[in-house]
């Protein structure tokens, strides 16, 4: 006898419907899972066994067959518990009739027959309502996750047996109601920008960045702030708007990072990871491709703090998102894109011992040691960096008076606001040349073009440099560029700081 049930399965950050074929047949007690399952798919044998015994049913002994359907996407995790439990008990005819009720089914199942919640519960509760299933019934604990994603009829059940009651019609599992969007607070226990002491221009660069989604890197000696004021960014992110959001925790679901009291996330993400992070880390990949902090930061901001200390050719992965926002990870069975567009603020010392340069103490680095330090971040990637601003001691030990950070947080989602209604993107998102960027007259791209052939600037650079002047401009509620906005913009180049 054969039974279909519908599941889901997580592709990197997105769910994929998958269908549960069971064939109980004469021969051999076993239970046999075909379809490219991996490990845990595999091991799922026996929790499903357990746990129908000890919900009351019976194991048949019998020849069972498992298909995951399509055959050819490889599949892990364990996610497919209950639907293989339920195809296996639609086929042996342990359902009566069979299912009153079409639902997908996702979760773990324990050897006692309760269940439990699997990661990307979100993105599989997605895929579930694109196959134009009404219903979907998941472990209690992920009901609110779930029922974050609109169109779908989200049913928690604690058991098997619940599940079984719900699908014959003994007993209807309650529906839960849409997990409402959260509105917006204020993090806390983030530096603010008014105990910075000096550091105007790094100050100055930051409300840039943060203002356009371009990407900062900060150089100087150890002790005069760089990472304090890179800090000062999670305060002045503006909230996501409601389909960001929905995205956001899309991603998080699948890294299992969402609390599931308050599934969907509205502050913009603040990654740092340590310099020790592997490449996989960083941008993702495995052998079950998983997000890394690139896709965990997407939307928000990635902080990488002692740039130079990361292995160079993690760094070099980040070439691809900063340029695109996407991370495409190339398996032999196929690629896989991750959404990744975030904001990258970075700092570091500029030579091992961190004094090269400095007027207050004396570098102990050789020359080659200290250029080869340098050499970790290469060209292309440089050229990728919007802004660039060497730091140096401050004069004095107190604060320098500068604006606190709810000011220039205001300031930031005014010139936000100003984008979106304008060209429906961040400035550092605009796509081709500079007559693509508002407000750039004729005049002002003939000088920014001399610019460019006197300072030996790229292509790329200069574009950047318009996408920077943008948003000075914006920062200003101007609606044009003008010389002081590109002026400002190429004063922040990494030739400087080299």
């Amino acid at each position: 006898m054969l039974s279909e049930m519908l599941s889901a399965t997580v592709l990197g950050v997105e769910g994929v419907p998958v269908r549960v074929e069971a064939d109980v047949a004469f021969g051999l007690p076993s239970l046999t899972i075909v379809g490219l399952g991996g490990s845990a798919v595999q091991e799922a044998r026996e929790r499903v066994r357990s746990a129908i015994r000890n919900c009351g049913f019976e194991v048949p002994a019998r020849r069972i067959t498992v298909n995951l359907a399509p055959a050819d996407l490889p599949k892990d995790g364990t996610s497919y518990d209950l639907a293989i439990a339920m195809a296996i008990l639609g086929a042996s005819g342990q359902l009566g009739s069979g299912p009153t009720r079409r639902s997908a089914l996702i979760g773990e199942l324990a050897l006692d027959g309760s269940l439990r919640p699997v990661p990307g519960t979100l993105a599989l509760a997605a895929a579930v309502r694109a196959a134009d299933v009404g219903e979907v019934i998941v472990p209690a604990a992920s009901t609110r996750e779930a029922a974050s994603v609109r169109g779908v009829s989200v049913r928690g059940a604690a058991s098997l047996g619940e599940a079984v009651a719900h699908l014959v019609g003994v007993r209807e599992l309650p529906a839960t109601l849409p997990t409402p969007i959260p509105g917006w607070t204020a993090p806390s226990g983030v530096p603010d920008l008014a105990d910075v002491v000096g550091q105007s221009v790094g100050r100055r660069a930051l409300e840039i960045a943060v203002a356009g989604h371009h990407s900062l890197a900060l150089t100087g000696p150890p002790g005069i702030g760089k990472t304090l004021i890179l800090r000062c960014a999670e305060g002045l992110l503006p909230p996501l708007a409601e389909d960001e959001a929905v995205e956001v925790s899309r991603i998080h679901s699948v890294a299992g990072l969402v609390d599931r009291r308050e599934p969907v996330i509205r502050r913009r993400p603040f990654r740092a990871p340590h310099h020790t992070v592997s490449t996989q880390g960083l941008v993702g990949g495995g052998t079950r491709v998983r997000p890394g902090e690139a896709s965990l930061a997407h939307r928000g901001v990635l902080m990488l703090d002692e740039m130079l200390q990361f292995r160079a050719d993690a760094l070099d992965a980040l070439r691809q998102p900063l340029e695109s926002g996407l991370v495409t990870i190339a398996r032999v069975d196929g690629a896989l894109t991750l959404p990744a567009r975030f904001v990258l603020l970075c700092a570091f010392n500029p030579c091992p011992c961190g004094w090269r340069g400095s007027s207050t103490r004396p570098c102990t680095c050789e020359e080659g040691t200290a250029r080869r330090y340098a050499g970790r971040l290469s060209g292309p990637l440089r050229d990728r960096i919007d802004l660039w601003v060497v730091m140096s001691q401050p004069h004095g030990l107190e604060p320098g008076g500068g604006e606190a950070s709810g000011i220039v947080a205001s300031r930031i989602r005014d010139a936000w606001s100003r984008q979106l209604d304008r060209q429906g993107c961040a400035n550092a998102e605009l796509a081709g040349g500079l007559e693509r960027v508002p407000g750039l007259t004729s005049r002002m791209g003939a000088f920014l073009a001399q610019r460019g052939r006197r300072f030996a600037l790229s292509p790329r650079r200069l574009h950047r440099a318009a996408q920077v002047a943008r948003t000075i401009a914006d920062l200003a509620g101007r609606p044009e560029i003008r010389r002081e906005d590109l002026d400002e913009a190429l004063a922040y180049r990494p030739e400087r700081v080299s």
